[in-house]
């Protein structure tokens, strides 16, 4: 199993957005000198809290400083975009990182977005398997490009010069372009279907307890079938928000503290979904109501904390119950405590994946 590192990301509004930058550069730096596999970053325009617009441009200034690790986009919203623009905007970031891309693609997550890019009354789904088919097309094939869908088009005819080099778009450093990965935070989640019949990778979502992941893998194993398309489990990435200190006490004690940054994100989040009326994302139990999503409660269910041991032990317990997959990604937050937060990154590197990896292997021979 790999390691990953997943940024939505997540901030309070009123920390200073360079401050901001400057973190979670330096978070993907560590996790790379850490052995760290993957680097995810999200997209929103309109929010103070989820602040990066562009991943791409972010991860492009990361990905200087950086040697080994892999970055993913989590993930371009594509009906928010012309899929030419997306197109050679890719193509530009996997040259520029020589392939260490996976390209992440999404319908949107943010209602302010919605709204400023005018698709809230348009099927998103949709628009983002024409974009992704038409950037496709594009990468495939020479000018003349005559791409014609319901809600963009792609044609250069009039101005190809091929002596001039004018008329052709770049294409990516992968052949024949980035692997694509999906995100899925819904119990039996279409997406997640979706993703199995077109082969895609999967990420399950960090707000969706452990029962309800495990129906993104049954949702994805439906969908390839009905395509008849393998299913790999190395393709399923699943993020969790850990905190791992070296004592059970340490972790016990900051998450006792209601505002620390895993309290203030499960509430953002909490408080967010409810304006969808998606708040059952984050019940571990069908039961569960509204007002049972307290913080101590969304920590208690949905954050691994405590020394390496505890740590381990719980996610041997989400491996039991889920399944072995691919990619672990954790959750970043807010570092209120840089040093509690740095120590974990490399506690989950150096003492929980090893030990992980040991007993993956050890289920695998019996």
């Amino acid at each position: 199993m790999q390691l990953g590192l997943f940024m939505m990301p997540l901030h309070s509004p009123d920390r200073d957005f360079t401050a901001i930058l400057k973190e979670d550069r330096d978070a993907i730096v560590l996790a790379d000198r850490l052995g760290y596999d993957e680097a995810w970053v999200g997209e929103h325009y309109s929010c103070k809290t989820e602040p990066i617009a562009d991943p791409l441009q972010f991860m492009a200034m990361a990905a200087a400083m950086t040697n080994r690790i892999k970055f993913g986009s989590g993930v371009i919203n594509l009906p928010q975009h012309h899929p030419a623009q997306v197109a050679g905007n890719v193509a530009q970031f996997d040259h520029l990182v020589e392939g260490r891309f996976i390209m992440g693609i999404g319908p949107g997550g943010l209602g302010s977005d919605y709204e400023l890019f005018e698709t809230s009354e348009k099927d998103r789904g949709e628009m983002m398997v024409e974009s992704i088919d038409m950037i496709h097309a594009i990468w495939r094939s020479d000018p003349p490009y005559r791409i014609h869908g319901k809600y963009w088009k792609v044609v250069i005819e009039k101005q190809v010069h091929d002596h001039l080099g004018i008329g052709p778009m770049h294409k990516p450093y992968q052949k024949p372009f980035p692997p694509i990965a999906v995100s899925a935070m819904s119990p039996n989640s279409s997406t997640a279907r979706l993703a199995g019949q077109r082969g895609w990778g999967l990420v399950s979502a960090h707000f969706t307890p452990g029962s309800q992941v495990r129906s993104h893998w049954r949702a994805y194993t439906e969908g390839a079938a009905e395509a008849g398309v393998r299913s790999e489990r190395a393709n399923w990435r699943v993020v969790r928000s850990i905190i791992c200190t070296r004592t059970d006490a340490d972790a016990a004690a900051y998450l006792s503290n209601e505002t620390c940054s895993p309290g203030w994100h499960y509430k953002y989040l909490r408080d967010n979904l409810a304006t969808f009326n998606m708040t059952k994302i984050l019940k571990s139990a069908g039961t569960m109501t509204d007002d049972g999503l307290t913080v101590p409660n969304m920590l208690k269910d949905l954050v691994i904390s405590g020394s390496p041991r505890r740590v381990l032990e719980g996610l041997i317990t989400l491996v039991d119950e889920i399944g072995v997959f691919g990619t672990l990604l954790v959750a970043h937050k807010d570092w209120d405590d840089a040093t509690l937060h740095r120590e974990s990154m490399r506690l989950i590197s150096e003492e929980v994946m090893p030990r992980l990896n040991q007993h993956i292997a050890t289920m695998a021979a019996e």
